[in-house]
C-alpha cells in the first residue's frame, strides 16, 4: 500500500493525502462532539419508545431504496442512449456494480468502472456519459443546497455573517454557472478538445455535446426527482427515530447535509461515512439535537441507501469483464 502511493506522481499525491487530511479533519470533529456530548444510547432507546408505529417508516424507508437507485438507473439509460442503447434492467445491473466499485474504490471512479464494464461496446463514450450523470447529480445538490443554505441563515440568525453571505454568493454563481455551460456547452467542449494535453480526453467528453436539449431536461428532471426521493429517506429516517422537526429546519438541514455530501471527496472503503454524520452534527447544532440521536439517523441512512444496494450489487460485480467486445 506504502510503495503504491509513493508511487503517485506529485499532483495525484497531493489529491490523496487531501483526502486523508479532508477525512482526518470529519473524525476529530466528530470526536470533539461526543466529547462534548458522549454517545448515549439511554436517549436514542428513549426515543425510540416514543415513536408510533415505526414499522411504517422503516418500510417507506426501504421501499424507497430501490425506486432511488432505480432513478439513477433510469437517468443512466436516457445517458446511455447516444452511446450504447441498453435496456434498464441491464442499466440497473450497471449502477449497482458501480455502488460496489465505488465502496472499494476512491471518488467516482468505482462507480464509472461498474457502469463502464458492464457494457460490451463503445466503452470510451460510456465513461463520457458516465461523467455527465454524475455532473447532473451534482449539479442537482448544488442548487437544492443553495437554497437550502439560503434558508438555513434565515433560520440560525448566528451565521448569517459576512462569511455565510459570501457562501451563498458562490453557490449561486455556481448554479448559475451550470446553467451557462448547459447553453453554451457545445462550443466549451470544442474549445477544450481543441488544446494541447486535453484532446486525448476528447472521446470521453464529446458525448456531452450529442445531448439534445430534451434529453438534457429529461435527464435532470429525473435527477431532480432522485433527489427528492433520498431526502425523503432522510425525512423517514428521522422520523424512525423519533425526531420530528419543523418541515423548514428539516428541510434546508437535509438539503445542506446531502451538499455537504456532494462537495466533500469520497473515501475509498469507507463511501462517505462519516460526511453526512459530522454535516449533520454541524448543521442541526443551532437547534439543540442529541449528536447521538443525529449519528443513529445518518447512520441508519447510511445502512439503507448505502450498504444494501452495496450487498445486492455484488451480485453483479462478479458478471463484470474487463474486456470489451
Amino acid at each position: 500500500m506504502f510503495s503504491s502511493i509513493l508511487s503517485l506522481k506529485p499532483g495525484k499525491k497531493i489529491i490523496f493525502w487531501a483526502k486523508i487530511a479532508v477525512f482526518l479533519t470529519l473524525i476529530g470533529y466528530i470526536a470533539h462532539i461526543l466529547r462534548q456530548q458522549p454517545f448515549d444510547w439511554a436517549v436514542v432507546k428513549a426515543q425510540l419508545r416514543a415513536v408510533q408505529h415505526p414499522e411504517r417508516w422503516a418500510a417507506g424507508l426501504l421501499v424507497l431504496t430501490p425506486v432511488n437507485w432505480g432513478l439513477e438507473a433510469l437517468k443512466w439509460q436516457i445517458l446511455l442512449r447516444r452511446v450504447v442503447p441498453t435496456g434498464f434492467w441491464q442499466a440497473y445491473q450497471g449502477v449497482l456494480a458501480g455502488v460496489s466499485l465505488g465502496f472499494a474504490l476512491p471518488a467516482q471512479l468505482g462507480d464509472t468502472a461498474g457502469r463502464v464494464l458492464s457494457l460490451r461496446t463503445n466503452r470510451a463514450g460510456a465513461i463520457g456519459a458516465s461523467l455527465v450523470s454524475g455532473g447532473m447529480q451534482f449539479y442537482v445538490a448544488i442548487v437544492f443546497g443553495t437554497v437550502a443554505w439560503a434558508q438555513h441563515l434565515s433560520l440560525a440568525p448566528e451565521r448569517n455573517n459576512q462569511t455565510g453571505q459570501w457562501l451563498l454568493a458562490l453557490l449561486t454563481v455556481l448554479s448559475l454557472g451550470g446553467v451557462v455551460f448547459g447553453i453554451f456547452r457545445r462550443p466549451l467542449v470544442s474549445l477544450l478538445a481543441g488544446r494541447s494535453g486535453l484532446n486525448r480526453f476528447a472521446d470521453y467528453w464529446q458525448v456531452a455535446v450529442q445531448y439534445s436539449d430534451r434529453e438534457i431536461a429529461l435527464a435532470l428532471a429525473v435527477a431532480g426527482l432522485r433527489y427528492l426521493v433520498f431526502s425523503a429517506q432522510f425525512y423517514l429516517a428521522m422520523r424512525l427515530v423519533g425526531l420530528a422537526l419543523p418541515p423548514a429546519v428539516a428541510a434546508s438541514g437535509i438539503g445542506l447535509v446531502f451538499l455537504a455530501k456532494t462537495i466533500t471527496p469520497a473515501f475509498n472503503l469507507l463511501s462517505d461515512l462519516g460526511v453526512r454524520e459530522a454535516a449533520s452534527l454541524w448543521v442541526f447544532a443551532p437547534f439543540g439535537l442529541s449528536a447521538s440521536v443525529l449519528i443513529t439517523v445518518t447512520l441508519t441512512l447510511w445502512v439503507a441507501n448505502v450498504l444494501t444496494p452495496v450487498l445486492a450489487g455484488l451480485i453483479w460485480v462478479w458478471k463484470l469483464k474487463l474486456t470489451a467486445e
